[in-house]
């Protein structure tokens, strides 16, 4: 995945930027981003502070960790499976 060029606490300030009055085309024009991303940013991290988009991220690591462990596990069933599966 993409590593984005803004942390969680610049996100949810820029987020708040709006909130508090701007319009949506100025912020992202001050801030470089797409209008696209900002709602993106939006639909993520919105009504959240920086604690909550920090434990976000922490449990999306740990998800992404735990789904690549099932996978090794399931390849190697799948082989020890294969293997008992054919007649010497």
């Amino acid at each position: 995945m993409k590593r984005s060029r803004f942390s969680e606490e610049q996100i949810i300030a820029i987020l708040r930027e709006q909130e508090a009055g701007s319009s949506t085309a100025d912020v992202c024009r001050k801030h470089g981003v797409s209008s696209a991303t900002f709602y993106k940013w939006k639909a993520t991290y919105g009504g959240m502070d920086v604690s909550q988009a920090r434990k976000l991220k922490v449990l999306e690591d740990e998800n992404a960790r735990l789904k690549r462990l099932l996978a090794d596990a399931m390849l190697d069933n799948a082989v020890l499976k294969e293997v008992a599966s054919k007649n010497w």
